[in-house]
């Protein structure tokens, strides 16, 4: 494993391995609107507007030596894959140029940008900037900035943090824990898989010449093997030790209804409720319509112990013909779904029409009784 760092650090530390400067950091207060609408809210600005050319910029003064810093990392969250985003700087060499690049956005967080190649990145930097093109449907949220000289140490930190950040349970954590960051340069289990594949090469250098039989081969196959596990799984093991803690913390001592309400999908669980006092009870047919089909499976499994039907793998609605009178439509953040109040007609993808009633609308949901 320390063969595989050293590795990587060969080529991904840009300068210096042991750079004299530290890291800079700004926080959201430090930065400044100087473009667009945003609100400054619990220590973070937050982005949201449904306009295509909305354009937001956040600067922050600056004191920086180019030959200092390599890097420069903002700390993002909920950072649309198709919004254009560019960090931008001003320095002394060319106090008038305004420089930019593009920062590539990953599972909607933002990317560290590399400047250590930008030939604009020169000279004493006085001025940084985040520019973000939307549009911004879901909120955005930024917390700050960081200048790194990327030095192989802080190289190494920032790899650590990654593989043990802690990560809270989300709607895929009944199947799988991948554990760690969102986002990672270098995942943990690339390095096992690496350095169990050159000690297992090192075996075969040492052992070449004694002819080691099937055996000792499978031996030390099954050695790295489990070495390689118990590393992945004492991550696995600490980061479960964590979220049973806050486990703890959010659900201890509450009931079942106030678990629902303290749970991620709360407002869905709560227009699930209201829809459900709306209905006569059990046995009754509800149809779940919702572009996600985490939402689609929710729904259904909130909406019990009604008759639910719902298409687990694809966001589609049955045929009008296999709707009846006295059916029951569940509506929940599901586009190309129309209603004509004046003929009481649903109207839905390639052109299906059923009568249908309004029973309930309520904000990014409605609920529909069939006639």
């Amino acid at each position: 494993m320390a063969v595989t760092l050293l590795a990587y650090l060969a080529g991904a530390v840009p300068g210096s391995w042991f750079p004299s400067a530290s890291e800079h950091y700004w926080t959201a207060r430090d930065l400044h609107l100087a473009r667009g609408q945003a609100t400054l809210t619990d220590g973070e600005w937050v982005v949201q507007t449904a306009d295509a050319n909305a354009l937001v910029v956040l600067s922050a003064d600056a004191d920086l030596r180019s030959t200092d810093y390599r890097a420069l990392s903002w700390i993002a969250a909920g950072v649309p894959a198709n919004a254009d985003v560019r960090v931008l700087w001003r320095s002394d060499y060319e106090p008038a140029k305004l420089n930019s690049t593009r920062v590539v956005v990953e599972s909607g967080r933002l990317r560290p940008v590399v400047l250590d190649g930008e030939t604009a990145w020169i000279g004493h930097v006085t001025g940084v900037a985040l520019a973000l093109r939307g549009p911004f449907v879901q909120p955005v949220h930024i917390r700050g900035a960081i200048a790194q000289p990327m030095g192989a140490l802080e190289v190494l930190r920032d790899r650590a943090r990654e593989w043990f950040a802690f990560e809270t349970w989300t709607g895929t954590s009944i199947n799988t824990i991948v554990g760690g960051a969102d986002v990672q340069d270098l995942p943990l289990t690339w390095v096992v898989a690496i350095a169990m594949a050159l000690a297992l090469g090192l075996f075969f250098a040492l052992r070449w010449r004694a002819h080691p039989n099937g055996r000792e081969i499978t031996a030390a196959v099954a050695l790295l093997t489990l070495c390689g596990w118990l590393v992945l799984d004492g991550r696995w093991a600490v980061a479960l030790a964590r979220q049973s803690i806050e486990t703890g913390r959010t659900y201890g001592g509450l009931d079942s209804d106030q678990r629902h309400r303290a749970a991620e999908d709360a407002q869905l669980y709560d227009l699930v409720q209201r829809a459900k006092a709306m209905m006569p009870p059990p046995p009754q047919r509800v149809i779940v319509a919702a572009e996600a089909h985490y939402f689609r499976g929710r729904a259904a499994y909130h909406l019990l112990p009604y008759n639910v039907y719902f298409n687990p793998r694809a966001d589609t609605l049955p045929a009008a013909s296999q709707m009846h009178a006295g059916d029951w439509l569940f509506v929940y953040q599901r586009p190309g779904i129309q209603f004509d109040r004046g003929n009481n007609m649903l109207r839905w993808d390639g052109g299906q029409t059923h009568a249908a009633e309004l029973v309930m609308v309520m904000k990014g949901a409605a609920l529909f009784k069939l006639l």
